[in-house]
């Protein structure tokens, strides 16, 4: 999977939500369980702008008296009233308090609320994931999922938390510090408002010039990371070629292009940190002069010279604050709309609408089952205008053991996966002792598989964990008597803290026979009426293979099997072996009879022992 560089950030590129509307009415109906309290967060968001916004009208009051006190004392006046102050600022302490008060309010509500949004969102879309048809994920890179949960939940989170409160906090504060301002003098405020579209031009160039640069160093960043797990995952192949030089100028021309298009975006975007100073910075003294001219004039207090440049201050960022907003929920409902779609992707049933019964009414349970299949007319195809099945049929009986051969391409695993309901079919029936597969609920039917497979999987945790994965009620006994069967126990009494042993993120710390008899291990212990073995030996050698083959000798007593194998020496001993070309079987038989017919079967076996001259 490709590494992703971080999404957003000041000035990156944003992507947008191809439905707008639609995200944003599904997001707001999602939220909506928690509409309550983001009314409360509302509130206080506003109350902690209001009480913010009066602060510097009541400091310049403050000022205006101690200004006024020094020039009664130079003029014979009762000079400076220091009680009078005194009273103004612990007025002016409380209304900064209570802003505090209500900010923490509003800080901790949202981020309750939209961590709580998230835990919900991951929740969901873990629960989809069992819930989705297998050619969602045929459809579907893993990586898309992963980041869907991981990366789109966390934006949405992030852009939610911010968006809720910045957007009301920034129109609050722009509208109390407008009333504010022309509360004080009109002219000034009409200046300050001449000043700002300038700041908006030439940020809205500053931005333009760096967003190409700030993609470039997305799609870079993605490239250097891609590279760096790649070489990581597969560096003894990258050793063993001796490709590190060449691997490392790869890098080194990612890295480079990285650098470059990251010092341009970086340098770019923080230009308009210094652009808005300067501006704001003329702004500042154009104010103070037409200010200082008003007060000497009498038409304004010295103390609302300063309350007027504060609040110009105060003016400016919500402005630039209201701009990040506005990213942020491009962002927001882009992330949202992937989520969305997710959850919204078409389910496959999981309960049978007519389930099988037994005469007397009651449903057929698994213990019910002994291993009879019958493939009746199968007919299928992943997608549907291109049938790879055409017409298999087939009869087994409980206990024995079926070989499927055939090249690739077959329809060999397909036949399994259709046998576990993975996949439904477009025609024809399959039948598990008479009943009909899809009369079966999903969970249920599968309990009466057990499968080994090529690619083992194993879990970070214990030997004994892995095991016991087969049924999770299991005791450490059956665990062991597993272990036995699968000829496990002998290897795992030599192996550092035995069946306490972690194994590790790859399991690489036992080899590739190990983990194969693990996997048998947790078969015997599921017990399964119907087993599934799928290339089990594949991908071990000769000595290891025979002990594999007597583990799965004991896990196939008395259980119907299905085995996969392209080495044939291992399936002589079958019941019955079909042969399947181009998604039909075209012969079927036990070894001998195959053999005896010189057909399809007896050329792919001897071809197995011909000589290269």
């Amino acid at each position: 999977m490709r590494g992703h560089g971080k999404r957003g950030g000041v000035g990156a590129p944003v992507e947008k939500a191809k439905d707008f509307k639609g995200s944003v009415k599904s997001l707001l109906k999602y939220i909506g369980k928690y509409k309550i309290a983001i009314i409360i967060v509302l509130i206080f968001a506003v109350g902690s702008t209001v009480f913010n916004v009066v602060g510097p009208k009541i400091l310049g009051n403050a000022t205006t008296e101690l200004f006024n006190g020094v020039i009664s004392k130079y003029t014979g006046g009762i000079g400076i009233d220091f009680g009078k102050i005194a009273g103004i600022l612990l007025g002016l302490l409380f209304i900064y308090l209570t802003s505090s008060v209500c900010g923490f309010i509003q800080n901790y509500l949202m981020s309750t609320v939209t961590q709580k949004v998230g835990f919900r969102m991951r929740s969901d879309i873990s629960k989809k994931i069992n819930l989705l048809p297998m050619n969602f994920f045929d459809r579907k890179q893993t990586g898309e999922t992963l980041s869907i949960i991981t990366n789109d939940v966390d934006t949405l989170c992030m852009s939610l938390n911010q968006v809720a409160t910045q957007a009301v906090t920034s129109v609050s504060t722009i509208i109390g510090v407008l009333y504010m301002m022309f509360s004080i003098s009109w002219i000034m405020t009409i200046i300050a408002l001449v000043i700002l579209p300038v700041s908006l031009v030439f940020v809205s160039i500053i931005a333009k010039l760096s967003q190409k640069h700030f993609r470039n160093q997305q799609d870079y960043l993605g490239h250097v990371n891609g590279h760096i797990e790649e070489t990581i995952s597969g560096v003894n192949i990258v050793q063993a070629f001796n490709t590190v030089e060449r691997n490392e100028k790869e890098f080194d021309k990612s890295n480079e292009m990285l650098y470059k298009s990251a010092w341009k975006s970086q340098f770019l975007s923080g230009l308009m940190g210094p652009v808005m100073q300067l501006i704001g910075n003329i702004a500042y003294v154009a104010i103070a002069v037409l200010g200082g001219y008003l007060a000497i004039q009498g038409t304004i207090t010295v103390g609302n010279i300063q309350s007027f440049i504060q609040y110009v201050r105060q003016f400016t960022q919500p402005i630039q604050q209201m701009a990040q907003v506005s990213n942020m929920v491009q962002q927001m409902t882009a992330a949202a709309e992937r989520i969305f779609e997710f959850l919204g992707e078409e389910e496959e049933p999981q309960k049978a609408e007519n389930h099988c019964k037994k005469p007397n009414g009651d449903n057929i349970t698994v213990e019910d089952i002994t291993g009879n299949v019958t493939f009746d007319h199968v007919k299928f195809g992943y997608n549907p205008d291109k049938i790879i099945i055409h017409d298999f049929s087939a009869e087994i009986k409980q206990g024995q053991k079926i070989a499927i051969v055939g090249p690739t391409g077959a329809g060999k695993t397909t036949m399994i996966k259709l046998l576990m309901r993975f996949y439904d079919l477009n025609g024809g029936h399959i039948l598990v002792d008479g009943y009909d597969i899809t009369d079966f609920d999903r969970s249920e039917l599968r309990e009466l598989y057990g499968m080994v497979l090529q690619d083992t999987w194993l879990f970070t945790g214990s030997i004994m964990e892995n095991i016991r994965y087969g049924k999770l009620d299991a005791t450490d006994e059956e665990v062991i008597n597993a272990a036995k069967a699968a000829h496990v126990h002998s290897f795992v009494k030599h192996l550092p803290n035995g069946y306490n042993m972690e194994l590790n993120e790859e399991a690489s710390n036992v080899s590739q026979g190990q983990k194969q008899l693990l996997t048998i291990a947790r078969t015997i212990l599921a017990d399964p009426k119907i087993l599934i073995l799928d290339e089990a030996t594949s991908s071990v050698d000769t000595r290891t293979e025979v002990r594999i083959q007597r583990a799965m000798d004991n896990l196939m007593k008395g259980r119907t099997s299905f085995i996969i194998a392209h080495r044939l020496s291992t399936i002589r001993d079958a019941d019955l072996i079909f042969f399947m070309k181009d998604g039909d079987i075209v012969e079927q038989g036990n070894h001998d009879e195959l053999i005896a017919k010189d057909g399809f079967y007896a050329e792919l076996y001897n071809s197995q022992f011909d000589k290269v001259g």
